[in-house]
């Protein structure tokens, strides 16, 4: 049984060689690139990864041709702030040989401000399954927060041990993501027929942070737990903010030439 191990990325100079060489494992690494300028594409092809360049127009459709160019049995999905682990290696290598399912979730351990998070709904904390036999799983077309489609009549099953996750290198890159992940979740709620409002903002974004900070338990992750729920709250915030803006194409009045007074 062979192993394609796919990362997306773009402009990931800082990450993608942690990342890369943490599944030099598999038989096949594919790096899906939207065109990166930073490094990203050269330091991946020296690590021995094959890079294809990939225009954006959503993540579903990044990850879905980012599986049309692996070839091995089954497929190991792994984003450039993720790390695979030995245990996770190890418990896949064994998995593959007689696996009873076709696809499986992988559990996340995050690292943040300095710790290893506990709460706050980053523990164990899940996206799309993460091994999947070939054909068995594709993405939809959302542009972000993508979902995934079953393709097997079995159940998803999950591993056991967590892959690591560095999500944000520093504050800077949180905020730079609330806004591009908040302009992208704007476009899916325009799309979805949804109406935005500043109050809808607001309280959207103070059910967030309520739901991070008090039900996700984010306030025993101490300062981290804080930022943590914050920043759900700004990008719930902008996200309905900026349905608004799209909704109402808020633009000035016009200004009319004013002459001299004779």
């Amino acid at each position: 049984m062979k192993i394609s191990a796919y990362i997306i990325a773009y402009n990931e100079a800082d990450k993608i060689r942690d990342c890369i060489n943490s599944v030099l494992w598999v038989d096949e690494i594919i790096v899906a690139d939207s065109h990166s300028n930073d490094g990203t594409t050269e330091i991946a092809e020296k690590l021995g990864a094959k890079v294809f360049h990939i225009p954006f127009k959503g993540y579903g459709d990044l990850r879905n041709q980012a599986i049309s160019n692996c070839h091995g049995d089954w497929i190991f999905s792994l984003d450039s702030d993720e790390r695979c682990t030995e245990k996770v290696r190890d418990e896949i290598l064994l998995l593959i040989k007689n696996a009873p399912l076709d696809i499986y979730r992988v559990p996340r351990k995050n690292f943040f401000m300095g710790k290893w998070i506990k709460h706050s709904g980053w523990y164990p904390n899940f996206r799309q399954p993460q091994l999947f036999r070939t054909g068995m799983m594709s993405y939809d077309l959302q542009p972000v927060h993508e979902g995934y489609i079953n393709h097997s009549n079995k159940v998803i099953g999950q591993i056991n041990n967590e892959i690591w996750q560095f999500p944000f290198k520093n504050i800077e890159e949180v905020i730079y993501k609330a806004n591009r992940y908040s302009t992208l979740g704007a476009e899916k709620l325009l799309a979805d027929g949804k109406n935005g409002t500043v109050m809808k903002a607001f309280f959207h974004g103070i059910w967030a942070f309520i739901k991070h900070y008090i039900f996700k338990l984010g306030i025993l992750d101490g300062g981290a737990g804080f930022v943590i729920a914050f920043g759900n709250f700004e990008g719930t915030f902008y996200r309905y903010l900026k349905l608004a803006e799209l909704q109402a194409n808020w633009k000035p009045p016009s200004t009319k030439p004013i002459q001299k007074i004779k």
